[in-house]
C-alpha cells in the first residue's frame, strides 16, 4: 500500500514533482482542478499511479484509476512513435489526461517542460512565447482542436507564427475530432500534426493517425470501437468498449463520431459529428457544434456556430442528407467551453433549447 497525494493543477511545478514520485512508485497521485484541494491521508494499492477525471464533455466527470505500468507504457510508446525523447510545451490543464501526459513524458524523457499558464484562456501570443523558450533538440506539444484552429488561422496571416509551428517535431491534437481542413492545410505546409485518438480510460491517445501504439489493438463490433492493451485503466477488463463509431479504411482506424451523437430525424439517421465536420467546410464558419432539437420529425439538427452572419447551412442537406438540414441556427461570439478546451455540450444544448 502507499499514500494518495493530491495537488492542485494551478501549481504545475507541484504536479510535475508529483509525477516524479508517482513514476518512482512512492505515492499515487490526483491532480485536482480545485485551487486548494483537501489533503488526503488515504492509502491505496501499490499498483495505482494516477486518478484522473474525465473531461465530462457529454456527462458528469468521473474519476478513472490508472496504474503506474499503464501510464508508463503509454508515455514510452508515444515517445517511440514520435521519434524519440524531446522537450514538451504544456498548453493544457494538468488535471486532464492530455496535460498530465505531458508531465509524465517529460519526466521519463528527463527533460524540463516549458509551462504555459493554463489558468488563463489560450492565446496565440502566449503559445508563441512558450515555443521561444524551448531549447530541446526535439520539440513536442499536445493541443485540442480549438487551440490548433486558432494557431492555424494566425499562421495564415503571420509568418512568424507559422515558423514557430514548423519548429515542432510533432503537434499532437486530440480530445475530439479535429477540423480536418486545418490538419490537412498545416500538413501540406510542413507542419507535423499527429491526430491522436483515445480517452482517459486508455491513458489518453493510444491510436496515432489511425495506427495503434505498440501493444494497443482495436476491433469493431457493430461499428463501435473497442480498445485493448496495457494502457487500459484499472478494472476495465481485456477490452474497453468506447462510445465511438469507427470504420477501418486502408488498414487504419477512422473515427466517425460518437455513437450517442446520432439522432433519428424523420426516420433517417444523422451523425451530429458528421454534421459538424461538414459545417466547418462552409465559408464563414469558424467553430460549430451540432445538437439535437425537438421537432415534428422527432429530433432535428440544431447548430450553434461562431463566424460570419452570412454563413449558409443549406448545403448540409446535399453533402449529408435532407435530415441534416438544420431546424435552428444560432450564432455566438464564442462557444462555451470546459476547462479541457472542449465545447461544453450540455451548456450548448441549454442555449439552443431556450
Amino acid at each position: 500500500m502507499k499514500s494518495l497525494r493530491t495537488v492542485s493543477s494551478t501549481d504545475t511545478f507541484a504536479a510535475l514533482q508529483l509525477m516524479v514520485e508517482v513514476l518512482d512508485e512512492k505515492v499515487a497521485g490526483f491532480i485536482s482542478s480545485e485551487e486548494n484541494p483537501t489533503s488526503s491521508s488515504e492509502m491505496v494499492d501499490q499498483s495505482l499511479g494516477l486518478i484522473v477525471e474525465s473531461s465530462g464533455s457529454t456527462g458528469s466527470p468521473k474519476k478513472v484509476e490508472l496504474s503506474v505500468s499503464a501510464i508508463r507504457h503509454s508515455a514510452e510508446a508515444s515517445t517511440k512513435r514520435l521519434g524519440g525523447d524531446g522537450q514538451w510545451l504544456l498548453a493544457l490543464p494538468t488535471h486532464f489526461i492530455a496535460g498530465a501526459n505531458v508531465l509524465v513524458r517529460s519526466v521519463l524523457s528527463d527533460t524540463q517542460p516549458v509551462i504555459m499558464n493554463t489558468r488563463l484562456p489560450f492565446t496565440v501570443d502566449a503559445f508563441v512565447r512558450g515555443v521561444s523558450l524551448m531549447e530541446g533538440e526535439r520539440k513536442y506539444t499536445s493541443l485540442v482542436p480549438h487551440q490548433l484552429s486558432k494557431l492555424a488561422e494566425a499562421a495564415e496571416q503571420d509568418a512568424f507564427v507559422f515558423s514557430m509551428l514548423r519548429k515542432f517535431d510533432a503537434i499532437l491534437v486530440g480530445g475530439q475530432q479535429p477540423n480536418w481542413s486545418d490538419v490537412e492545410n498545416l500538413r501540406s505546409k510542413g507542419v507535423s500534426v499527429v491526430v491522436s485518438y483515445g480517452m482517459t480510460e486508455t491513458c489518453g491517445g493510444c491510436v496515432y493517425d489511425g495506427v495503434p501504439l505498440d501493444g494497443v489493438s482495436y476491433k469493431l463490433e457493430e461499428g463501435i470501437i473497442l480498445l485493448a492493451g496495457p494502457v487500459l485503466a484499472n478494472g476495465i477488463g481485456p477490452w474497453h468498449t468506447t462510445s465511438d463509431l469507427g470504420v477501418e479504411f486502408e488498414g487504419k482506424l477512422k473515427v466517425i463520431g460518437r455513437a450517442d451523437r446520432v439522432i433519428i430525424s424523420g426516420g433517417l439517421k444523422v451523425s451530429l459529428d458528421r454534421v459538424e465536420e461538414a459545417a466547418l467546410a462552409i465559408p464563414g464558419v469558424e467553430e460549430v457544434v451540432a445538437l439535437p432539437v425537438e421537432s415534428q420529425w422527432g429530433q432535428s439538427v440544431g447548430i450553434i456556430y461562431v463566424g460570419s452572419p452570412e454563413a449558409e447551412f443549406s448545403s448540409l442537406s446535399e453533402s449529408i442528407s435532407v435530415a441534416a438540414s438544420p431546424r435552428k441556427v444560432l450564432r455566438l461570439s464564442a462557444l462555451p467551453r470546459l476547462a479541457s478546451g472542449k465545447p461544453d455540450l450540455r451548456e450548448c444544448l441549454r442555449i439552443i433549447s431556450d
